[in-house]
């Protein structure tokens, strides 16, 4: 008979340990893929309260004295207004899902889906405090902050150990009106959950990114003669003498779970992109930020 109340101490201390080793490692991979990526200013030309010059026009009926550009005025025949980018912060919500499918890796070289879908969730974090913007996490109900120590909490939170089941699915709280959202997912599991999730988000504006992260052999399907599938929990099991012959089957399905991706994200103005984790990050993180930027204007 196990003696559950023996161990809580030793188990608490235990995975706050394991955090508290591979948080630095976390933020030095996130800042190290921030830095590659050459951003320019966060500004969205449109006019606004800033401090950055976009253009000068003709100054209209109703226009304060205060705000035309006397300096400009005296070399043109008109009057002229300076207006300035519109650099407004904005949130940006992001989520992880930390289901035990997404510990898989098919190779010691590579890094599970969860690692690298942390890594690209933690400098997306970073670029978007660079920026002016303020970041939280959809699974908690703490709001979106700015700042290296809201950075530094997020981070902590993804790293931190739940019970999960074999396949994660999004359930945010309430994603702050206006603003950008991100999920990161194997989304292997049922896609219900993530049609309700994006189907409420857009009934409060907001816009973003389906990241899918794939490992290879997740994607090509390597496998040949008999071998035994296994979910990493443990909780599904399948052995078979002929794995080659289930291959054509697999693609064609998992090309169906990317086009019922696709078509979700379309639905309600989000985008879709498909992460392996063979592959550098980088590519990613510069689509994901750029998709950001378009949802934005």
């Amino acid at each position: 008979m196990t003696q559950p109340t023996l161990h809580t101490a030793e188990t608490l201390r235990s995975r706050s340990e394991a955090v508290a080793g591979s948080l630095p490692a976390l933020l030095a991979d996130a800042q190290h893929l921030a830095a590659t990526i050459l951003l320019g200013e966060h500004g969205r030309k449109r006019h606004g309260m800033g401090d950055e010059f976009w253009q000068y026009r003709n100054a209209e009926a109703g226009d304060s004295l205060r705000s035309i550009d006397w300096r400009r005025s005296a070399r043109a025949d008109g009057l002229y207004v300076r207006q300035t980018e519109w650099k407004a912060a904005q949130s940006v919500m992001i989520g992880v899902d930390d289901g035990q499918s997404m510990g898989y890796s098919g190779a010691k070289s590579r890094p599970s889906k969860l690692r690298r879908a942390q890594t690209l969730a933690m400098a997306l974090a970073i670029l978007a405090v660079r920026g002016g913007e303020r970041v939280g996490l959809t699974h908690l109900s703490d709001p979106p902050r700015g700042g290296e120590a809201q950075l530094m909490r997020m981070a902590a939170a993804l790293m931190e150990e739940r019970e999960t089941p074999d396949y994660g699915a999004p359930s945010p709280q309430i994603l702050p009106a206006g603003s950008r959202a991100v999920f990161f997912s194997d989304f292997l599991g049922d896609l219900t959950p993530l049609e309700r999730a994006l189907g409420q988000a857009a009934d409060r504006g907001v816009k973003g990114a389906l990241v899918q992260l794939l490992d290879p052999d997740e994607e090509s399907f390597p496998f040949d003669g008999r071998t035994v599938f296994e979910s990493m929990g443990g909780g599904l099991r399948f052995e078979t003498l002929k794995a080659g012959g289930l291959r054509a089957a697999y693609l064609k399905r998992l090309a169906a779970r990317k086009d019922q991706l696709r078509q979700i994200a379309a639905r309600t103005g989000w985008r879709y992109h498909c992460h392996h984790t063979g592959d550098a990050a980088e590519p990613s993180l510069l689509w994901l930020y750029r998709a950001l930027e378009k949802g934005a204007s």
